[in-house]
């Protein structure tokens, strides 16, 4: 049977993080089908609206995945759908981004206003902001900060607000705690913006799930590190498959 995987992209960056890794995987497996799905481009930061959206866009009996914003979002879709959801899989996400009193990995309150303030009044240099934080503890950082500036899409104002206040209000705990088909989740040991504590974190959160550190990994690690994380998720989707 052929396997699909979709993908969601995080914040502001548009499927270029993804575009590599996609290719990698089908390059591992030819039969696997692998799309990028691009995030709505809604002028409202309600949760709900984005995954009803997603829900309506994306077909049954799939394999979700997602980067960053993008594997929060998948993960609330796996719960949603729960059978019709092959598994999760996700990349450098935190389900809950901005720390909580009972959620200490998250990024403080006070730095995730200010930059939603930043972005507010300065759209285009707060996304090269966060191209830098995206590669911050990559071996090459500037080049893949670069990289990944020169590839963001052209988006409006208000949708990078939008996608901001779906960020901050995200929380994605009980879905991982609900869905009970594979999941996996990958995180980046250098991330800048999810820290690699999350990992006992999330096998606390869900112990059924599995859980990887990619040594000297950024946040931006599916685009630095394509072939190894295609490998890990190819090796993990087969051997769910098998069960």
């Amino acid at each position: 049977m052929t396997e699909r995987l979709i993908l969601l992209p995080g914040w502001g960056l548009g499927s270029l993080p993804l575009d590599v890794l996609a290719e990698a995987l089908r390059g591992l497996d030819p039969a696997l089908r692998v799309e990028i799905e691009p995030l709505p481009e809604l002028r409202r930061g309600e949760p709900r609206d984005w995954l009803l959206e997603l829900d309506e866009r994306l077909p049954p009996h799939t394999w979700l995945g997602g980067w960053s914003l993008g594997g929060m979002l998948a993960s609330e879709l796996a719960a949603l759908r729960g059978e019709r959801c092959r598994g999760l899989l996700t990349l450098a996400s935190n389900p809950c981004f901005v720390a909580a009193e009972d959620w200490p990995c998250g990024m403080p309150e006070d730095t995730f206003a200010a930059f939603v303030a930043g972005c507010a009044e300065h759209p285009a240099a707060t996304l090269k902001r966060f191209c830098l934080l995206c590669s911050q503890g990559a071996l090459e950082a500037r080049t893949l900060a670069r990289q990944l500036q020169s590839g963001a899409p052209q988006l409006s104002h208000e949708v990078l607000l939008a996608g901001l206040e779906v960020l901050g209000s995200f929380d994605a705990r009980s879905a991982l705690q609900r869905f009970a088909g594979a999941q996996l989740h990958l995180l980046g040991v250098a991330d800048a913006l999810v820290p690699a504590e999350l990992a006992g974190a999330l096998r606390i959160l869900q112990p059924n799930s599995q859980v990887g550190l990619i040594d000297g990994a950024s946040h931006a690690f599916p685009l630095e590190y394509p072939h190894e994380v295609a490998a890990a998720m190819q090796a993990f989707m087969r051997e769910a498959a098998d069960d």
